[in-house]
């Protein structure tokens, strides 16, 4: 049957029964081995599955903009997971892990000095989601944020976090067409320049009142 409305899941975390955990990993990120089962669709119950997580926390991004020269603000960093890809260097937005005494918008503000050496002006939030739920804990807010792209230049990065950032300013509709050329690769980066694509003129009416 088709849905209309708001959607109401069937099940809810009472749904599933955690059997076991177990730590098999404890560094930078965190492996934990969960024995659950769960409630069917189609009525009872799974039997005993086991799965290995990786806990890593959750993390915030944001696409700076500016509504003024309609151009947006990208990063260029070495990622370890495309490493032995094709494209070591990942263009991105800016982003950062939540530390516990942070909300969302503190890190996109503090990461946006660190990353770019840029000021966020204001901020709009367009979504959370778990980037790869199957495998991994992480749930990560998407913002887009007003900034000057005049400010935005240079090279920035924590040097004891071995952070080596290359700052490039792009009119939006060049990078909206990278994610068609498939140069964007990065799931966050890919939701909030298709978000821009489809919303930059009442977002430029929203920021001016």
């Amino acid at each position: 049957m088709q849905q209309s409305g708001k959607y109401k899941p069937k099940f809810s975390p009472q749904d599933v029964e955690i059997i076991s955990k177990e730590r098999l990993y404890n560094g930078f990120f965190s492996v934990i081995k969960y024995c659950f089962r769960h409630k069917l669709f189609a009525g009872g119950w799974s039997a005993n599955l086991e799965r290995e997580l990786l806990e890593r926390g959750d993390a915030a991004s944001v696409l700076p903009y500016d509504p003024e020269t309609d151009q947006v603000v990208l990063i260029e960093q070495i990622r370890v997971g495309a490493v032995e890809h094709a494209c070591p260097w990942q263009l991105e937005i800016i982003a950062g892990m939540i530390d516990l005494d942070e909300s969302s918008e503190d890190v996109i503000r503090r990461e946006a000095r660190e990353e770019a050496g840029i000021d966020l002006g204001c901020v709009k939030k367009l979504t959370s989601y778990y980037p790869s739920p199957g495998g991994c804990s992480e749930k990560l807010d998407v913002f887009v944020g007003q900034v000057d792209a005049l400010t935005a230049k240079g090279i920035h990065g924590l040097d004891y976090e071995g952070e080596d950032i290359n700052v490039l300013v792009v009119d939006r509709a060049q990078a909206y067409h990278w994610i068609e050329e498939g140069v964007i690769q990065n799931g966050a980066s890919i939701i909030a320049l298709q978000w821009l694509e489809l919303n930059h003129q009442r977002l430029k009416v929203e920021w001016r009142k």
